[in-house]
């Protein structure tokens, strides 16, 4: 696993974040953690943040349990077949129930499977870069720099925002004192 560095910066006001953040895509950095006290939609606008690609894990978990819901009773009442009333050996409406059930349960243990490998779960050395003035009042950007880089470009897009600190951070637990 390789070591990750990179510059942390913390500001006062969202305006001055969501700058910052707007002139770093625009330099194009892109591999950006934004810390905030509160939920904020303006943030969250600013980062472009794409659709999270679990969904299809889900889409093709609960496609796969409804054909699996037709397909093995259908398999069972070829192989075992019961005439009851004079109704046909393969009777679909039946099957609906069994297929919405194992829709429900593929898509929600595939889900749970999506979430595991995209979030690369567990991660046995998390990279923790947190500040105690995020819960608080502050807002936070920690942006991530490849191996070999220089941060002195990100150090000044944040100074010229408004940064009230910028440090290097390399993984460790940072608190304020």
């Amino acid at each position: 696993m390789s070591a990750h560095s990179g510059v942390l910066g913390i500001f006062e006001a969202r305006d001055d974040v969501v700058a910052a953040i707007d002139a770093l895509r625009a330099a194009g950095m892109k591999r950006m953690t934004v810390y905030s006290p509160a939920p904020d939609h303006t943030i969250e606008h600013a980062l472009h943040e794409s659709k999270s690609p679990v969904r299809i894990f889900t889409l093709v978990g609960g496609l796969t349990g409804a054909a699996t819901g037709f397909a093995l009773p259908t398999w069972t009442s070829l192989h075992w077949p019961l005439v009851t009333g004079g109704k046909p050996i393969i009777s679909m409406p039946a099957w609906v129930i069994i297929a919405f059930e194992l829709t429900v349960l593929f898509g929600a243990l595939s889900t749970v499977l999506g979430l595991f490998i995209v979030n690369r779960w567990p991660n046995r050395k998390p990279l923790i870069i947190y500040d105690a003035s995020f819960s608080a009042d502050r807002y936070g950007i920690h942006l991530d720099v490849p191996a070999g880089a220089s941060a002195a470009a990100a150090r000044d897009i944040m100074n010229r925002a408004g940064a009230v600190e910028i440090r290097e951070a390399r993984g460790e637990v940072t608190s304020a004192s």
